[in-house]
Order: C-alpha cells, then structure tokens, then sequence
C-alpha cells in the first residue's frame, strides 16, 4: 500500500542532512520536473519584491524568499519531520519507533509543490511554494506535474493507493485510474446517521489514522484487507457509492 499525504505551508527550518540531490529522493522519474522546479525557484529569489508578489507572502513572510534562494544548498532533513501543522502534529512521527518510522519510509509519500511526491523519509529543504502558484517561466503547475507524478505514483507498482491528500495536490497528480485506489474524505455523523464533511480536523484525523498505520504496520495489500484492519483497529472506514472512502470521526 502506498498512504499520499498533503504536504503543509509550515515547516521546521534547518536540519542536519546534507543539501539536496536528486538521487535521494523516490520517484526519480521526476528528476526534470524538480531540477526544473528548483531553478525557477533560485532565480525568482534574486529579485525578493518580485518573488514576495509571485508567492504572495505577506511582509512578516520575506524570509521564506531566503529559504528558496538556498534550496541548492541548504540542509535537509526528512519530509516527514520537515512539515508541521494539525496533520504532522497528530502523525508525530519524531516520536514514533524506529520500526513504524521505517514502515512510514515503505508506505508514506507525500506530494510537495518543488519536488512532487517524495517519501516520508526523503531528506529534502525548507522551501516556500503553493500548489497552485506558476513560476515564471514554467507551465502552470498542473501541466508541469499531473502526467509525470500520475506516471511516477503508477511506475512504483503499489497494490493500493490510500489517497489523503487535498484535492489540489490530486490536481497535481492523480492516480492513474488502472491502479486501485481510494480517495478519503473526513466526515462526522449526526445522532439522524447523516455525516458532513469536516474541515480542520480532517487534518487531524488523517494524522492520526497513519500514525496508527505506521504503529500497526499491517499488510495491506487491498481495499478489502485495509477495511478489514480498521475493522479490528477500532477505525471507521466506510466505502461509499462514489469509490471513495469515509473516514468517520465522533463529533466535536
């Protein structure tokens, strides 16, 4: 199973891996879309009023142009630990057994703005980039990723994709529809049994189910056994008419 998270707009800064390469990161079918990616980057960081406008960063956010100026050389440090926000707060993954932070190496990838999908473990740099934000010179961000993250999400061979991720990051990238997979949208149930669709603690919730993933570690090599773990994990998965999957959480 291969578990596609959202990557966060807040991140840790520094760390202690050595700078990029694009040898240690997965899906190496990326290699021209994230070299591409990175210099458009660097070169709209020599003008900072004009990368602050293409950015949209606020005044108190200007540093974020430095970080993208160093993205060549900076230190790196897991993906998976770089990201914070309700999502990674609730993953936790700094804290998690070396065992279940090798089954998130193995199981997890999540999809960023510079370097499309990459593994949990991927050393990678603090960078500033949205979803939706064309850098000058390049083609609009769907364009320069769907096709070849789709591809290179396809070409790992996972028997079935979890897909956690926002529906930008799925614009950016959609599972090819050959292979099994299952998009996961957080709901809450109503006393009437109707459900509605959660906002902030969809972050939360999706967190928390892959840390219970990552501590479980379970075989999942389908839709079928995936239910069958959370059945037994005290999950609520439900599959819908759509092909989707609710994620059910108690009501705040």
């Amino acid at each position: 199973m291969l578990i596609l998270l959202p990557p966060s707009e807040t991140k840790r800064a520094g760390g202690e891996g050595p700078a990029w390469a694009a040898e240690a990161l997965g899906f190496p079918e990326l290699g021209a879309a994230r070299e591409a990616t990175l210099d458009a980057l660097v070169a709209l960081s020599r003008d900072p009023d004009e990368a602050a406008r293409v950015l949209k960063l606020s005044s108190r956010q200007l540093g974020e142009v430095a970080a993208n100026a160093a993205l060549r050389t900076a230190p790196t440090m897991p993906a998976v630990d770089r990201y914070t926000g309700v999502l990674f707060d609730a993953l936790d993954a700094s804290t998690l057994p070396a065992a279940a932070r090798r089954w998130l190496g193995a199981h997890v990838a999540i999809h960023s703005a510079p370097f499309g999908p990459v593994r949990a473990l991927d050393p990678i740099p603090a960078y500033r980039l949205a979803a939706g934000t064309r850098l000058p010179g390049l083609p609009t961000p769907r364009r320069m990723w769907a096709d070849a993250a789709g591809s290179a999400i396809a070409a790992s061979s996972p028997s079935f994709v979890l897909d956690l991720r926002s529906e930008a990051y799925v614009g950016l990238g959609p599972v090819p529809s050959a292979v099994p997979h299952a998009y996961v949208r957080v709901v809450t149930e109503s006393d009437g049994g109707a459900v509605r669709a959660l906002n902030h603690f969809n972050k939360h919730a999706k967190g928390d189910l892959v840390r219970r993933l990552a501590l479980s570690r379970p075989r999942v090599s389908g839709l079928a056994a995936l239910l069958r773990w959370a059945a037994a994990d005290g999950v609520d998965l439900r599959p819908t008419a759509a092909g989707e999957l609710q994620l059910v959480v108690p009501a705040t």
